[in-house]
Formats: C-alpha cells, structure tokens, sequence
C-alpha cells in the first residue's frame, strides 16, 4: 500500500512538474512579445467583487474595475465566463471576441486558472440572474507558474493546508473567514479595554531572567553582551512594574514563548492579552471575562449562545462560581477541608490511584491541583470560574485572609479547557521574596519550569504597589472557540511545523 501511495506521489509530482514547465513556456512567450506580466507595478481598481455584489442596484449597468484570482474559466468558441477571487468575493465575467478584438481574446484564452487578471466592463445579471461584469478589457497581471489544486487536499491532509496555507486560504474560503473573524475579535477587545482607560504597552520578549508564570523558557544568546537571554513565558512581571510606576490600568496582547510539547491547544509560540488594574481584585476580573467574551462573541456570532465542537455554551454574564476545594467535593466527595497536612493528602492521592510525578510536588496543595485535574475539568463545559488556588501553584497570587493555603487565584474553564488566569496580585515583597525562593529551590532540584529570582522585581514591589487585580486570557483559545475551531493551528495562520525531509 505504501509502495503505491509512494508511486502515486511520484506520478503527480511528474504531472505538476509538466505543467509548471508549459506555464513558464507561456511566460516566455509574453516576455519575448514585451508583455511580462510581472513588470506591471500598478493597477487601478474601482471596486471590489463583494462591493459590487452587495449593491447590485446601484452598480446595475455601470463600469467596473476589479481584479482577482481566476479560479474557473468556460471556453465557448468566440466568447467565455471567467470567474475571479478577490479579498473577499468571487464574481462571473462575460469574455467575448466582439469586445476585446481578435488579438486580446487569443492571449486571454491561453490564461491559466490561478493567474491574476484584471477586468473592466460593465455589470450586468446572466439569465440565469448571476451577477456578473461584460468584460471590455482584460488584463494580466501576474502569471501563476504553479497551479492550483482542482480539489485541495484542506480536508484530507491537514498538514498540507497548515504549510501551505497561502493555497489554503484561496481554495477555503471558511478558512479565510476564520481569520478574519480573529482580526474582529482582537479589535474589538482593544476596544473594551480602551473606553474603559486602559493603556496598552509593549515590554520586552527578550529578558535576562524567565518569569512571571511556570513554564519551560526558550533560550538564546545575544553575542554583543555575551549572555543567554529567554523569550518571555509571560508579561505579567514588566506589567506590574509599570503599576509601580503609576499607571493604574495597563494591558499588553502580544506573542508568548514557551518551549513545551504541540498538541491541538498548545503551540510553542501563541498570543495572550494580560491586564492589570489598580485598586482592583480578583473578583472584578471576573466581571472583566465575562464581559470581554461575551461582548466578543455578539461581536463576531451575533449571540452570547455559540456553539463549540457540537456542544451548546452560553456566555450571558452571570457565570458559575465555585472555589477548587468545593468543585473537588461536588465532583469527588472529597472535601480537602477536612484534610490538613501533606502526609494525609499524599495518601489519599494513593488511595485514589492520582501519581504524584515529582516528589517536591508532595503537599496539600499540590495534591488539591491534581485531585482538580483528575475528577473535575473535564466536566466544566459551560463557563465557570473556578477560585482560590492553593498557595504551592500560585507564586504571584495574594493569600486569603481566611486561610493562607489558599490565594485570591481563579482560572475561567470553557468546554473542559482552561481560558484565563487571574489574581489578586501579590504586592508584598517580603513574601513574593520567600516565594522566588521555593520557586529557585524547585528550580535547583530539576523542574525546568519552575520562575527564577528576579531581584529588580522585589525592588519594585518594596517601592510599593497597590492592591491590583491581574488576569491573564488565551487570545488563541478565545478565537478557536469563538470560530468553532478544533485545533489551535486552525486559528493561527503560520503555526510551527516540523521541517519536511529532503527526498
């Protein structure tokens, strides 16, 4: 079987190379004739196809100009239709001999499906009340060399489409929409941030020191200076200074870092949007999520009510709130309030069959993440905030006053996946100090995710900085859910690829 596919592949690429070489032959011709398509610098367009489309009263039997793809042509003798892409339609053209002369309509005839043209004519409805253009004049404008799938592979070879995605977007036009439903919704949660006076900055993607969130850095050396530097995991440290520095609402959207494994929610570089508020704390975020999602999702679905993946969700404000410990003993029966030292916790987790993979990891704490992510995020499927996070997993989170195992921490789950992060941010420094510790002793004892010292940011924090509410969101993971996506190279448009072998 492989042998036949291998053959297979084999005997297309011969077909693709024979016809790439009667295009460049064509080529050639033009330019011995003093008609090379590529020396064409400019081009005058009046409309566009979806323009035109959309008000066909008011362009009924006016010139045109427009330009595009041709994706279909009908040859018919001594006239033809032509049907051409732009950026956001595709339009019918009525080619004939009467109109163009003898000259034009031969060279017009040896054009190729996928060559970029430009027409002018009037616009007009076919009998069959297509709206389409009489074309008077037609133009080459770039020849294409390589041609276009007759049907592309978009829904058998994923990885083609992720690769190829310049082919992908001309031959799928649900994946050009995607796309452009991104583009809305970070525009419109600019929008909400900015009417509400938020600052948007940019700080540095190259630092001397990794922190700010628990993740594997990606490393590299700037030579001037002679010193290894990360690409940041996060903004969340350079953002609080800027709180120090007196700026009462800041947010940064931008590329994250961060060398781990590829699955279709995990890309080694992806966008998050960070916000910080001062005199503000972890219930407002709350209010804040549910606002931007839900005012995103009317923006680009026109509903609070979407559908993701087959299952029905509904982002009205007014989400579930539930601590950890609580939706641990809703799910599971156990109530970790009941449990009060490491020891006990550790051996229910062996009670339960829940591995404890690093034995640094054995604490209360650390033991209540686990029991959540055994029994309790799968079942999360409408919004719901989950809050107060042990202290063990939340090194930059402020403590409850109630009990200080526990920090002013939530993360928001949609559909099983978790899409923020949020605190009431830690503004003590002596105990974001002890905290950098443990992290750096983690560190030592081999987790390569674990934060570093950042000594600048205690000094920061031993300036003072207000209470502050911090919420961190997955800009990715917004766009897939609100474009029904299943994958998170769905909704980027480059995602990393391994490189292909060299035959």
């Amino acid at each position: 079987m492989q042998e036949n596919n291998n053959k297979n592949n084999e005997v297309e690429e011969i077909d693709v190379n024979h016809l790439m070489q009667i295009r460049r032959d064509k080529l050639a011709e033009l330019q011995q004739e003093g008609k090379n398509p590529y020396e064409i610098t400019k081009f005058n367009r009046t409309n566009t196809a979806g323009e035109i489309k959309d008000n066909y009263e008011q362009f009924e039997q006016k010139e045109v100009t427009v330009a595009g793809r041709i994706m279909a042509k009908r040859i018919m003798g001594k006239a033809s239709f032509c049907t051409i892409q732009d950026s956001d339609e595709k339009i019918q053209s009525y080619v004939s001999i009467n109109d163009l002369g003898e000259e034009s309509y031969k060279a017009f005839k040896t054009w190729d499906i996928g060559d970029i043209i430009g027409i002018t004519g009037f616009v007009f409805k076919t009998k069959t009340e297509e709206i389409s253009i009489h074309a008077k004049e037609v133009t080459l404008l770039s020849k294409s060399l390589r041609p276009l799938p007759e049907k592309f592979h978009g829904l058998k070879d994923i990885d083609l489409r992720y690769r190829q995605r310049y082919v992908d977007l001309i031959m799928n036009p649900e994946v050009k929409r995607t796309f452009e439903m991104r583009s809305k919704i970070i525009t419109e949660i600019r929008k909400i941030l900015d009417e509400k006076g938020y600052l948007e900055v940019d700080t540095p993607m190259l630092n001397t020191i990794s922190g700010g969130a628990t993740a594997k850095p990606f490393i590299t050396h700037h030579n001037a200076l002679n010193m290894d530097m990360y690409l940041r995991i996060a903004t969340e440290l350079n953002l609080k200074r800027l709180i120090v520095g007196g700026y009462d609402k800041v947010y940064e959207m931008g590329r994250i870092f961060r060398n781990e494994g590829m699955d279709i929610r995990h890309n080694p570089e992806f966008t998050t949007i960070e916000l910080y508020e001062a005199y503000a704390d972890y219930h407002d975020m709350m209010d804040m999520v549910e606002e931007l999602f839900s005012k995103c999702a009317m923006k680009v679905k026109g509903s609070t009510t979407i559908n993701y993946q087959g299952q029905e969700i509904d982002l009205t404000p007014g989400w579930k709130r539930i601590s950890m410990i609580d939706s641990i003993k809703e799910v599971s029966g156990v109530d970790f309030n009941e449990i009060n030292t490491d020891e006990e916790a550790v051996a229910l987790a062996k009670e339960r069959g829940i591995d404890i993979p690093d034995q640094t990891k054995e604490t209360r704490g650390d033991v209540i993440s686990l029991f959540f992510d055994e029994y309790v995020e799968k079942t999360l499927i409408q919004p719901t905030f989950i809050y107060d996070y042990p202290v063990e997993i939340s090194p930059l989170a402020k403590k409850k006053k109630e009990d200080s195992r526990l920090t002013e921490r939530f993360e928001v789950f949609i559909g099983g996946r978790e899409y923020g992060n949020a605190f009431s941010e830690l503004n003590d420094p002596i105990d974001q100090y002890e905290r950098f510790k443990k992290q750096v002793e983690a560190r030592e004892a081999g987790d390569e995710e674990a934060g570093m010292m950042d000594e600048d940011f205690i000094q920061a924090l031993e300036i003072g900085m207000p209470p502050t509410g911090g919420l961190g969101i997955g800009i990715d993971r917004l766009i897939m859910l609100l474009t029904d996506s299943a994958s998170i190279r769905d909704v980027l448009l480059f995602p990393t690829m391994k490189p292909l072998l060299e035959h």
